[in-house]
């Protein structure tokens, strides 16, 4: 297994066991709930939007080791973006991980994100990977429905 593959992994489960901003956000302004039949995978998403930047995310849910470290990653990735940055954010992280395997990715925009790069070659994995993007997506619309990813 190549170094790279190896810290990918390493990041990924230390982000899953402990999981940065897994809490409830009671002064949410928005939020959205995020399902996944095929593993199980369930999540809900708080943001606080003030003058259109995200000042606070936080998310709990259910799931296997790539959801939860997805949605780990993600809220640390936009706070403190600005609605729109977060947008362009999660599209970046969609298309990265429904790519094909040697699509070119902008590396330097998504920084640790890649992490997750690997999923492309697991397709069943990817709705792991952006169910947590997809909630996130939803919630900064004002979807009310919950976001499956079938």
């Amino acid at each position: 297994m190549s170094d790279l593959r190896e810290l990918y992994q390493q990041v990924i489960i230390e982000h899953s066991k402990s999981p940065r901003n897994y809490k409830r956000l009671d002064e949410a302004n928005r939020s959205a709930e995020g399902y996944n039949p095929l593993c199980g995978d369930q999540i809900s998403v708080y943001i606080f939007v003030e003058d259109n930047r995200v000042k606070d995310i936080a998310f709990q849910g259910t799931g296997c080791a790539i959801s939860k470290a997805s949605a780990s990653l993600m809220t640390a990735a936009v706070k403190g973006k600005t609605v729109s940055e977060a947008e362009e954010l999660f599209e970046r992280f969609r298309e990265m991980a429904t790519s094909r395997r040697d699509a070119e990715v902008d590396e330097e925009a998504l920084g640790k994100l890649m992490v997750f790069s690997g999923v492309r070659e697991f397709p069943v994995r990817v709705k792991c990977a952006t169910l947590a993007w997809h909630t996130l997506h939803a919630a900064l619309q004002g979807e009310e429905a919950p976001i499956k990813t079938e």
